[in-house]
């Protein structure tokens, strides 16, 4: 099993947050109503082979979570909303959680994607999760720099340094440079056309769209397709 993020917002305050991470949908990060969208009621075909994911490989559910390292709904979500997946489905084995990268805001958000992909590739699934989560935390609060130029090659080099070592970073850095961490971007890219996702965060339960709005929403949706998996 891979192991899980670190639990980053208390139970306290996730109801709060929740309620924030809806009414931010409609920041700059979305290029549409995304749970409004209109997609196939038929399940899509994603491909989830070399994907990064959490949970058990025998789970029955698969969420696709397609987010932007630079968008603020984005970080929000897995500050609030991520943990409460976490816990209710991914430590109880009834899905896998994966990431795929939709990267629209600016240049920072293919350099971003593409080097967390390069550290999936390099240093495996656990690496990949643990920087995932620090770039999140790191992403500036001020949303002027979502038109800046802030994750640099350098900067994302001394984050990834933050949990792996030097040597691990160094391959990391050495694999982005080359480009080898491109195709798999171009694959989720492929995705991004293919499902008609307009936003991001934007999530996927066995090929389906979320498109409600709490989480008892969402709990019924993963419900619904494990009882179809059966």
């Amino acid at each position: 099993m891979a192991k899980s993020k670190k639990k980053t917002a208390s139970a306290s305050n996730q109801s709060s947050k929740w309620i924030f991470w809806v009414v931010g949908l409609f920041s700059v990060c979305v290029l549409g109503l995304i749970f409004l969208a209109k997609v196939p009621e038929k399940e899509a075909a994603i491909n989830y082979e070399g994907q990064p994911y959490l949970g058990e490989e025998s789970a029955p559910v698969q969420i696709v979570e397609f987010g932007d390292y630079k968008c603020p709904v984005c970080k929000n979500f897995n500050e609030s909303f991520f943990p409460l997946i976490e816990k209710e489905f991914i430590e109880t084995g009834k899905a896998k959680f994966y990431f795929m990268n939709y990267s629209f805001i600016n240049i920072d958000s293919i350099r971003s994607a593409q080097f967390a992909e390069a550290v999936y590739q390099e240093l495996g699934n656990d690496s990949f999760w643990k920087f995932h989560e620090l770039l999140y935390k790191k992403q500036p609060e001020d949303t002027k720099y979502e038109t800046m130029d802030v994750f640099t090659e350098s900067f994302l080099e001394e984050t990834l340094k933050e949990v792996v070592s030097d040597e691990e970073a160094e391959k990391a850095v050495k694999a982005f440079q080359q480009d080898q961490s491109k195709d798999a971007w171009d694959q989720d890219m492929s995705s991004v056309e293919k499902l008609g996702v307009t936003g991001t965060p934007t999530l996927f339960i066995n090929g389906k769209q979320f498109e409600g709005s709490t989480m008892e929403d969402f709990k019924e949706m993963v419900e619904e397709a494990a009882k179809e998996k059966k």
